[in-house]
C-alpha cells in the first residue's frame, strides 16, 4: 500500500458497482495495469486516503470473489 503523499499519479476510473450515493465506492487505474501490470486501487470517498496496489491476478480474483458472492 502506498499513501496519497507518495503516490505517482493515476487516472482514476470508478467502478461500475459504485453508486453516487456512497454504496461500495471503488476506484481503480487501468492504465497503469497496462504499463507496469499492476494495478491501484483507493476508496473513492477518500480521495486523499491510502493506495492499494495489487498483482492483476490478484485483482482479477477480487473481482471474482465479488462477482460470486453479489447479490
Amino acid at each position: 500500500m502506498i499513501s496519497k503523499t507518495n503516490a505517482p499519479q493515476f487516472r482514476w476510473v470508478k467502478s461500475s458497482y459504485s453508486t453516487e450515493n456512497g454504496g461500495a465506492c471503488v476506484e481503480w487505474a487501468p492504465s497503469n495495469v497496462t504499463a507496469t501490470g499492476t494495478v491501484p486501487l483507493r476508496d473513492s470517498k477518500r480521495t486523499d486516503g491510502p493506495v492499494l496496489m495489487v498483482s492483476a491476478d490478484a485483482f482479477a480474483g477480487l473481482v471474482r470473489l465479488a462477482r460470486s458472492t453479489a447479490l
